[in-house]
């Protein structure tokens, strides 16, 4: 079908434009002067494609380093540097020996030294020491995720809990400067939520923390509610920050590509925020209206949804916008709405997303599956392989939200 290979091609040069190897040369023209030793760390799901881009440009000025990456998201050996390969989306052991292999590696450095930070998206499951039981910390992830907490959400809980975030780890590399290029894979770029912050001021308070257990009626030890208590860093003197890349460099792609296959893109948001069903619903309603416009329409949209769990299955908020859309465009000749996750993987599957076509709905009902019950146990990854609905990227080395696109082809 000649809309769902236009998807594939529209996906891949978004990707591609999306690595940061680009961006981090750029980033490293402003690196500062040190006179002892430079020190890589790299964390988070792009950490590896962010730390090749480094070594290439620096070579043997890196002195050593680690970085530290979700499982099977590393592509090998980078010169000296330790390559970790740790949990996500809620820590494991992997993260919690590796951060503190990173704390070892930065605590002995002088005023001299300089520690070249490289983030990206995920460094908060990937990158921990946490301030509580390990199991703990892994039920409060759990709890998040199941709620519908969002990113910014989640990231303000986590830096109290943690050794290392909202600015911590910045202090344990003092009094060597820190030079931290960051890519973004948060709506609105706030430097300090990133990853959770780990070298950048925290701008949230004890009081929103707070706040947020009451929201979602979250279960935390008398330990722990007495660790939102205590303030995090408000002020790093020993730190330069520069952010690199977004979902909005992800959107531009994406219609560039389009264009160039005869569509006419309208980019709808860099910045949606919702449910993810919502957005699926959404984005069938504009092909509804423009269904026969007489000319080929590509509707984009990125950013982060969020999915509130009241099943068991197994899926993506990317699967789940796609499955959404189903029923919206049933019948519509040459339409897609596909969604996927620029790092390459959707929640805990192994798909980067999903795509349903005007055909997807009557394909799931030939195959004796409920739409309704499918969504309602979040059980989108079933339901998509059932009709060959999943995207599969595999690790893409690059993290700035999702892509989220309406193709109708005339």
């Amino acid at each position: 079908m000649r809309v769902t290979e236009d998807a594939k091609i529209i996906i891949q040069a978004a990707l591609d434009a999306a690595l940061p190897d680009t961006a981090v040369k750029k980033a490293l023209a402003e690196l500062p002067p040190y006179k002892g030793k430079l020190i890589l760390a790299a964390i988070g799901k792009a950490a590896w494609q962010m730390a090749s881009a480094a070594y290439k440009e620096l070579g043997e000025k890196i002195s050593g380093g680690i970085v530290i990456t979700k499982h099977d998201h590393s592509q090998g050996p980078i010169g000296p540097l330790k390559i970790c390969e740790a949990g996500h989306p809620v820590p494991d052991e992997d993260s919690y020996t590796a951060t503190q292999a990173a704390i070892d590696l930065v605590t002995p450095l002088g005023a001299d030294d300089l520690v070249l930070f490289l983030i990206s998206g995920g460094g908060s499951a990937l990158f921990e020491k946490p301030l509580i039981d390990t199991a703990e910390m892994d039920d409060i992830t759990r709890q998040l995720l199941a709620c519908g907490a969002d990113i910014v959400e989640m990231n303000t809980l986590r830096k109290r809990l943690s050794a290392v975030k909202g600015g911590k780890f910045a202090q344990l590399c003092a009094p060597a400067q820190v030079f931290s290029v960051v890519l973004s894979d948060i709506l609105g770029d706030p430097m300090d939520m990133i990853a959770s912050g780990p070298a950048y001021p925290d701008s949230a308070t004890s009081a929103q923390a707070k706040a947020i257990v009451e929201k979602y009626s979250l279960k935390l030890s008398p330990e722990a509610l007495t660790l939102l208590e205590q303030e995090t860093p408000k002020q790093l003197d020993n730190v330069t920050s520069q952010i690199t890349g977004s979902v909005r460099q992800l959107c531009a792609a994406a219609s560039k590509a389009a264009a160039e296959l005869g569509y006419e893109p309208v980019i709808l948001t860099a910045d949606l925020c919702c449910e993810a069903r919502e957005a699926g619903s959404f984005l069938a309603a504009i092909a509804q209206t423009h269904r026969d416009d007489g000319k080929s329409l590509a509707y984009i949209a990125g950013g982060e949804t969020v999915v509130h769990l009241t099943g068991k299955g197994l899926g993506g908020r990317n699967q789940e916008i796609a499955l959404s859309a189903a029923r919206g465009i049933d019948g519509i000749p040459d339409c897609a709405v596909f969604s996927v996750g620029s790092d390459g993987t959707d929640g805990p599957t192994d798909a980067a997303g999903g795509i349903c076509t005007g055909e997807s709905a009557e394909k799931l009902r030939h195959a004796g599956l409920n739409l309704d019950k499918v969504l309602q146990d979040n059980d989108a990854y079933h339901g998509l392989q059932a009709i060959d609905g999943l995207l599969f990227t595999g690790p893409t080395g690059t993290n700035v939200n999702d892509l989220s696109c309406l193709l109708i082809r005339r």
